[in-house]
């Protein structure tokens, strides 16, 4: 997909900066608002990177590491200190690669109709996809609606060293991408729709 032009990100961030504003700032960190902050975030992005985005992790796990520590420092005092994610040793730990961030930090919703409208921002697109060589190649993308009851969009860095951040609808990624990277159920390296495990209702029959 091409990058969206600087009109259609002013309209995303309005959208996003309105929809904030609608929220009660006394909500907890699984709520709305920080689910636009890390909107917010990772919109940011497109229009121009932060220099407190390390370079060495500029990919789209890196994207999805940034956007919501970002948010969650800027929304909860000592959140900084707190790592967010959890590594394959069960472990809390600020750094989660694509993978570990799928099957540790986050939790399936599914791959078709039902997952795709049940989006929210900050849910992520996962893929996973083997090339001829055997290498297996895994890609996020971060999900955005700026407000509620519009098209859902996706944010994502493509992984080259010095790419732009880029986002556009998820209807277009459906019809434009790759045949490896578009999110449908017939497409196998489509691993489905995922929600950060902190924002997920607690499974049937366990901790609440």
């Amino acid at each position: 997909m091409r990058a969206a032009r600087t009109p259609q990100l002013l309209a995303v961030m309005a959208g996003l900066a309105a929809t904030a504003a609608l929220a009660s700032p006394a909500e907890a960190p699984g709520g709305d608002v920080v689910r636009q902050l890390i909107a917010e975030v990772a919109i940011a992005q497109v229009r121009s990177i932060d220099p407190a985005w390390n370079e060495a992790q500029r990919d789209c796990a890196g994207l999805v590491r940034f956007a919501y520590r970002t948010a969650f420092t800027r929304l909860r005092a000592g959140a900084r200190n707190r790592p967010l994610f959890i590594d394959d040793y069960n472990r809390p730990a600020d750094f989660a690669d694509a993978e570990t961030l799928v099957t540790r930090s986050f939790v399936p919703l599914g791959r078709g109709d039902d997952a795709r409208h049940a989006l929210r921002s900050g849910d992520l697109l996962a893929f996973r996809a083997e090339r001829a060589d055997g290498e297996v190649v895994w890609h996020l993308m971060l999900a955005v609606l700026p407000a509620p009851g519009t098209e859902a969009r996706v944010v994502y860095h493509p992984g080259e060293p010095g790419a732009r951040v880029r986002t556009g609808t998820l209807a277009a990624l459906a019809r434009e991408a790759p045949l490896e990277w578009r999110p449908s159920p017939e497409n196998p390296a489509f691993l489905g729709y995922f929600r950060f495990r902190d924002f997920a209702p607690p499974a049937p029959g366990g901790p609440t």
